[in-house]
């Protein structure tokens, strides 16, 4: 069965989506009666309309930025989606190729910022910082945080500027994405204090994996050189993934076909599934997939990786008959000069996956080094889309009760090891020496 919209078609086997048909209407009204509702975690479902509105606003902060400090790079500190959704979203428009724009920490030991200095040449100067935190006291980035703001101190100390003028200073290189209520996040006290530049907001209502679209990814993208109406573009094509997915037309709705597809498996008894990305285009995606696997669907049991690399490695339990999987292979478009390889490739491992299991091809758009904007809009909201349609499926045909919220946006667990980081000989933000 082919679904297919102006960016993406979705081939499926090996699934009888007819079995659902007359839950369809039901699966669509669970989500609609949730989106953009308070307290739901739904609230990306029309973001990428509501971000459309502040684009000249991200530009122009984007550019002062980089005019008030003559920095060229941007080191994005945050850790989970506040990482994740960046690296994914610069991948898939190719940008960063060379990471001569952006750079990422996101670590609390010593040989790894070793490695970000090293980054930047040892010259904390050249770079701006994007600290990325709904509370703004997320362990890993206040961690991360100091000790920057420390090293960028000392270096305009090292050139006579007296504590305050050296403090003033070092405090233009730093933006804030955090939550705008001050009350709420110390983040945000911290950036209103020191006068940082501009308000950048991790939007209430988006958990950290659904937040692509939020402000810490789009001020990057512009700050790496995406032009403004390619980021418009790929925000109304995720816009209309947000109105085809709460379409009840089952032949529209590729995001509703996917989430049956996985709960199909689930119900089926097939625990293990696979989700591969062919190409370096995705190299990131595969990081930012998992998340959204681990945290939303709570199981460890879909492998998510990138072909060629994985591919030869992982044949060998795909395709042993003793093991019993689902299948999903995401390509891009290829038109370019390995096309007729691309294409071999791609029907050898369909051909394959077809006759071993259930499978959905998923064909994306390519431009120059990654895909169109309008693609890369339509797959990111695809794909959150398609996450929480698999718990509402599985739910309903197993007349399972909902919960107050869905459990696919929530992530209770995490805070089962960040208590353990509280008090005792940790302390949240010290700066070791």
């Amino acid at each position: 069965m082919l679904t297919k919209n102006a960016n993406i078609t979705a081939r499926f086997t090996g699934v009888d989506f007819g079995t659902y048909s007359e839950k369809v209407s039901e699966f669509v009204k669970e989500f609609s009666s949730r989106a953009n509702q308070q307290g739901q975690f739904l609230n990306w479902v029309n973001l990428p309309y509501e971000q459309t509105k502040r684009a000249d606003e991200i530009y122009e902060l984007a550019s002062k930025l980089k005019n008030q400090t003559g920095a060229a790079k941007l080191s994005v500190l945050g850790i989970g989606g506040s990482k994740h959704t960046v690296e994914h979203m610069l991948s898939i428009n190719g940008l960063n190729v060379n990471h001569n724009s952006v750079e990422f920490y996101s670590d609390v030991d010593s040989a790894s910022w070793e490695r970000f200095l090293y980054k930047l040449d040892n010259d904390v100067l050249s770079s701006n910082y994007l600290i990325a935190s709904k509370s703004g006291s997320t362990f890993e980035t206040k961690d991360g945080f100091l000790r920057v703001l420390e090293r960028v101190t000392e270096a305009y100390k090292s050139q006579g500027k007296t504590d305050e003028e050296a403090k003033v200073c070092a405090n233009k290189h730093f933006i804030a994405v955090t939550d705008a209520n001050e009350q709420k996040s110390e983040l945000r006290r911290t950036s209103n204090e020191n006068g940082w530049l501009g308000d950048l907001y991790i939007h209430d209502d988006v958990g950290g994996r659904f937040s692509a679209f939020d402000d810490h990814a789009l001020f990057t993208l512009a700050y790496a050189g995406m032009k403004k109406e390619d980021m418009l573009s790929m925000l109304n094509a995720a816009q209309e993934v947000s109105t085809e997915s709460l379409n009840d037309d089952i032949e529209v709705n590729t995001a509703l076909k996917e989430g049956i597809f996985w709960a199909d498996a689930k119900r089926k008894g097939i625990e293990a599934s696979v989700h591969q990305y062919m190409g370096s285009i995705f190299e990131n995606t595969v990081y930012w997939h998992a998340q959204m696997q681990n945290e939303s669907v709570k199981d460890t049991l879909k492998q998510v990786a990138k072909v060629p690399d994985a591919m030869h490695h992982s044949a060998e339990a795909h395709f042993n008959p003793a093991n019993k999987l689902v299948f999903a292979l995401t390509v891009p478009n290829d038109r370019g000069e390995c096309c007729e390889n691309a294409q071999s490739y791609i029907n050898a491992l369909s051909q394959s996956y077809e006759v071993t299991g259930a499978f959905f091809l998923e064909t994306v758009n390519t431009k120059g080094m990654g895909l169109t904007p309008e693609s890369a809009g339509a797959l990111t909201q695809l794909r959150a889309f398609a996450t929480v349609y698999q718990e509402i499926v599985e739910k309903i045909m197993s007349s399972t009760a909902f919960p107050e919220v869905l459990d696919s946006v929530l992530q209770p667990h995490v805070e089962f090891y960040k208590k353990n980081l509280k008090g005792g000989v940790v302390v949240p933000g010290r700066i070791s020496h």
